[in-house]
């Protein structure tokens, strides 16, 4: 027997053209010399082994929703089932890892709306191969979208996402945590907004509102789930504690015993 390791996050990088843009100013080993001896008011950087001091990335800018990350219920509105929303910093860790389940839709078409009986047709076809779904699953929607269109210039525009629907039955089968290999858990804003003018008024931003009734969270921009099993495996995603954060950065990995 043997443990596998798969990390389902993407590196964080300068992106400064992304909708939540991120900027890392990286120091290296000798530029970091030259600014510490500088501070100090040390002579020069050779007061340093080889003239070289630690790497440093001296400056991150970007957003709590940059990269591989994990919604809090309070980024979904300010209440959640009637009670103040929790903030990411106040979510449970035991919400964060447990066993976890993939929905396989990478042949869904670009920007479809996943509706409930698609996600039940993939539970049930679960239930067949021996895994019936439990409260407290981690639910992880494949799309293979990261996979494929990550650095496209439309990645925020064209991955498959939740209906609102699909999004509340899981809900109400127990599930706490759900995520996806996509930009975002709703589908394409551009798309959510042409269906919204055209009064589809429940999938605008749904699979955000409906946490205000019921409490759930969700994980966006995962990848690799094409390289995990469909259960049977762990998944540890456990948030940087941002304090009051509307949500927060993670190593998402998914755990396999061989």
């Amino acid at each position: 027997m043997g443990r596998r390791f798969v990390d389902l996050s993407v590196p964080l990088h300068n992106a400064p053209m992304e909708p939540q843009a991120t900027i890392i100013q990286y120091l290296y080993h000798h530029e970091q010399a030259r600014a510490l001896a500088k501070r100090f008011n040390l002579p020069g950087p050779e007061y340093f082994l080889d003239g070289m001091a630690g790497a440093n990335e001296n400056i991150l800018a970007l957003c709590t929703h940059s990269g591989t990350h994990l919604d809090s219920p309070f980024h979904y509105g300010p209440t959640s089932e009637g009670k103040p929303a929790k903030t990411i910093d106040e979510v449970p860790l035991e919400w964060c890892y447990g066993d976890g389940v993939v929905l396989d839709f990478h042949d869904a078409p670009r920007g479809h709306n996943i509706t409930v009986k698609e996600v039940q047709e993939k539970v049930k076809a679960l239930e067949a191969k021996g895994y019936k779904l439990k409260p407290m699953d981690i639910v992880l929607i494949r799309t293979d979208h990261t996979t494929h269109h990550l650095y496209e210039k439309d990645y925020d525009e064209t991955h498959p996402g939740m209906s609102v629907d699909a999004t509340e039955w899981l809900i109400d089968q127990g599930i706490k945590v759900m995520g996806i290999d996509a930009w975002g858990f709703d589908m394409p804003i551009r798309k959510m907004v042409e269906s919204r003018l055209k009064g589809n008024a429940k999938d605008f931003f749904g699979c955000h509102v409906i946490c205000r009734r019921k409490e759930y969270i969700h994980a966006e921009k995962l990848i690799h789930l094409d390289k995990i099993p469909e259960f049977n495996f762990t998944v540890s995603m456990f948030p940087v504690r941002v304090e009051r954060g509307s949500g927060a950065w993670i190593r998402a990995v998914a755990i396999i015993e061989e």
